[in-house]
C-alpha cells in the first residue's frame, strides 16, 4: 500500500489475535462493531481511517454466514431496473467501478454475461433500452465503469459465443458485463486493511450481552471461544451489522427493533466448467426472478433460489427441491442437460431482507436502512454486497453523531485494500516472478488474483519451503503454502476456516476437501501448534460437516435438510482437546 502511512502490520496471525484480545479488554474503543461480515468488516475499516479508536469481533469467522454465501458477484442488479428502483442501481454501479478500479482491482474483476432473446423485435428493444440505461449509470459517479459496454447479437453470433445453448431457444440476444469476486477473500482482507490502520481485530469472540448504563449502551459482554474466558470491551458507540442475526442481537437489549430482518434462502450450484461450452455467463428470466449462470475458473455457478427461511441461521441447508429447481430451469435452455452427477457443489446462504408487507421474500427490499433507537447502539441491515462500503459509511456516520469532537468524513472510496496498491505492475512482472520463484506462470497468476502484492508473502514460504509448492490432493488449484498462509497472516483458527473460505475447495472440489482436509490440518498445526490429536478433531469434525451438507442435500424439504445438516456439531469452544 504504498504511499499510505500505515502504523500496523495486516498479518492477523494467532499473536496478532491474542494481541487484539488483549487490546479490546483494556481500551475504550470509540467505536465497537458486532459481526465480521461485509458490512461489519467494512465498518471497521470506515471508523478506523477517520481516526477513531475502534474494535470487530466475529463469534466464528470472518465471513461466516451470508457474506461467504453469495452468487460472487460485484453488480448493479440489472432486474431492479425493471422494479424502477433506479437509484439502488445507480448507487450499485458506482460502487462496481470504484471496487474494480481503485479499491481492489485484484480481487474483483470484470465477468461477461449473455442475455439471450426469445422475441425478436420487443424485446430486443425493451431490453436494449434497460442495458443502455445501466451502461449510463455506470459512468455517473465520476470516474471509468471499468467494464465495457454492452452489445446486441444476432442469433448466428450468439451460437458461436454460446454453443453449448439449445439450437433453437432462442432468436439472438445481448451481451453486458458486470464483476466478480470471491466474497470471502474479500471479507478477510478487509479485516486485514482494517487491522493495518490500527483497529483490533479478532474472530470467534462471541458478543453475550450489552452493557448499560441507564439506557445507554456502553459496550458488551465477550467471551474468547477459543479459550473460553469471559470479558467486557467498553465502547463509546456499538455497531450492530449482524445481518440475518440482527433481531437475535437487538433482543439482548430488550428493545423492540425500528425494523426487523428477514432471512430468505439462496442456493448455488458448483459444476464443471466442461459440462457445456460458452464463453461468457448467462441471465435467464425465470417466473419469479432471474438465474445466472457464472464463470468461476474451471466451474460454473449456477443460482439462485429465493425462500423464506425460518430454521437455524448458521447452516442453511440445500434441499433435493433447491437444487432439482435449478436443474430444472437451466435444463431448459441447455443442448445437453445436466443431471445431479454433474454437481460438483451446492451451497446456500442467507439475505437479510427488510422485513416488508410482502409475502414474497423476492419482493422485500434490497436497501439498507440505520437505526439508533438505543443510546449507543447503531444497527445497519439489508442492503447487498456490493454497496456495503456505502452501507458501512452510513452506520458509522450515525454511530460519529453521538461522539464528541469532530469526526472527519469517510475516506473508503480512495482506500485500496491491502495487496491493491502496485497489482498492475506485478501483474504486468508476472512471467519474471514466476521465473524467479521457480513457478509456472499459471500458479503465480493465480496467487496474484487472490492476494494481490501479498503474493510475495506466499512465495516466500515456498521459497523457505519447497514442499510448499505442491497443490493440495483433489484441489490442484490451491498450494499448501496458501494453507500456511491462511492460518499465519489471515485469521484461520480451524480447518473449515481454510477449506470453505480462505480456499473455495469445499464447494469445489468433487470430494468437496476430504482428502485436502488431513494434509491441511498438518499445515495448519504447524502455525497454531496443534499436536496429532488436536488436527485429528479438527479433520473428524470437517469430515462430519461435509457428510451432514451431502446427506442434507437428499432431503424434500427446509425441514428435514435442516434437521439433517445440524446433526454434524459445531467445533467446541474451546475445544475439547485443548
Amino acid at each position: 500500500m504504498a504511499g499510505t502511512l500505515i502504523s500496523h502490520s495486516s498479518k492477523l496471525g494467532p499473536e496478532e489475535r491474542q494481541a487484539a484480545v488483549e487490546a479490546l479488554k483494556t481500551t475504550e474503543l470509540d467505536i465497537l462493531v458486532v459481526g465480521g461480515g461485509v458490512v461489519g468488516t467494512g465498518a471497521a475499516l470506515d471508523a478506523v481511517t477517520r481516526g477513531l479508536t475502534v474494535g470487530l469481533v466475529e463469534q466464528r469467522d470472518w465471513a461466516s454466514g451470508t457474506s461467504s454465501r453469495s452468487s460472487k458477484l460485484i453488480h448493479g442488479g440489472i432486474r431492479y431496473l425493471e422494479q424502477l428502483d433506479f437509484r439502488l442501481v445507480r448507487e450499485a454501479l458506482i460502487e462496481r467501478g470504484l471496487l474494480l478500479e481503485r479499491i481492489a482491482p485484484h480481487l474483483v474483476k470484470p465477468v461477461r454475461f449473455l442475455y439471450p432473446l426469445t422475441t425478436p423485435v420487443t424485446e430486443r428493444f425493451y431490453i436494449g433500452a434497460g442495458m443502455t440505461l445501466y451502461d449510463a449509470f455506470s459512468y455517473t459517479g465520476g470516474r471509468p465503469p471499468g467494464v465495457p459496454h454492452h452489445r446486441h447479437l444476432s442469433k448466428s453470433q450468439l451460437r458461436k459465443l454460446a454453443p453449448g445453448l439449445a439450437a433453437d431457444a432462442f432468436v439472438g440476444g445481448l451481451t453486458y458485463y458486470d464483476a466478480q469476486v470471491d466474497d470471502a477473500r474479500y471479507v478477510a482482507s478487509l479485516a486485514r486493511t482494517a487491522a493495518a490502520y490500527g483497529a483490533s481485530v479478532a474472530t470467534r469472540v462471541k458478543v453475550e450481552g450489552f452493557i448499560k448504563v441507564g439506557e445507554r449502551v456502553v459496550g458488551v459482554h465477550a467471551r474468547d471461544l477459543q479459550t473460553g474466558e469471559a470479558f467486557d470491551i467498553q465502547a463509546k458507540q456499538v455497531v450492530n451489522a449482524t445481518g440475518v442475526w440482527t433481531d437475535d442481537t437487538q433482543a439482548m437489549v430488550a428493545q423492540r427493533g425500528e425494523f426487523h430482518v428477514r432471512a430468505s434462502k439462496g442456493i448455488h450450484l458448483v459444476v464443471p466448467r466442461d459440462r457445456f461450452q460458452s464463453s461468457t455467463g448467462l441471465l435467464l428470466r425465470t417466473e419469479k426472478s432471474v438465474l445466472f449462470v457464472i464463470p468461476w475458473g474451471r466451474h460454473w455457478l449456477i443460482g439462485t433460489t429465493d425462500t423464506d427461511w425460518h430454521l437455524d441461521k448458521a447452516h442453511p441447508a440445500a434441499t433435493a427441491a433447491d437444487i432439482d429447481y435449478l436443474l430444472e430451469h437451466v435444463n431448459q435452455v441447455l443442448a445437453v442437460p445436466l443431471t445431479r452427477e454433474d454437481v460438483e457443489g451446492v451451497y446456500a446462504g442467507l439475505r437479510p431482507l427488510l422485513a416488508g408487507e410482502s409475502e414474497q421474500t423476492s419482493k422485500l427490499s434490497r436497501e439498507h436502512l440505520v437505526g439508533h433507537s438505543v443510546p449507543g447502539l447503531v444497527v445497519i441491515a439489508g442492503g447487498k454486497f456490493t454497496t456495503y462500503r456505502v452501507m458501512a459509511k452510513d452506520a458509522v456516520d450515525a454511530a460519529v453523531h453521538a461522539l464528541d469532537g469532530r469526526v472527519p468524513e469517510s475516506t473508503t472510496e480512495d482506500i485500496a485494500l491491502v495487496g491493491a496498491e502496485g497489482y498492475q505492475a506485478a501483474w504486468n512482472r508476472r512471467s519474471r516472478i514466476a521465473k524467479e520463484a521457480g513457478l509456472h506462470v499459471t500458479r503465480v497468476e493465480h496467487l496474484l488474483n487472490r492476494y494481490g502484492t501479498l503474493a510475495d508473502d506466499v512465495i516466500a514460504l515456498i521459497a523457505e519451503d519447497r514442499s510448499l509448492a505442491e497443490p493440495l490432493p483433489g484441489a490442484d488449484d490451491y498450494l499448501g503454502a496458501e494453507v500456511v498462509y491462511a492460518a499465519s497472516h489471515e485469521g484461520a483458527l480451524h480447518l473449515d476456516d481454510v477449506l470453505a473460505r480462505r480456499t473455495r475447495i469445499s464447494i469445489e472440489a468433487w470430494d468437496r476437501g476430504v482428502s485436502a482436509a488431513p494434509v491441511a490440518a498438518k499445515l495448519m498445526g504447524g502455525v497454531l501448534g496443534w499436536d496429532d490429536e488436536q488436527q485429528q478433531v479438527e479433520v473428524d469434525y470437517y469430515l462430519k460437516r461435509v457428510e451432514a451438507e451431502r446427506a442434507s442435500q437428499l432431503e424434500p424439504d427446509d425441514e428435514s435438510a435442516d434437521r439433517v445438516r445440524l446433526s454434524a456439531p459445531d467445533i467446541p469452544s474451546p475445544l475439547a482437546a485443548s
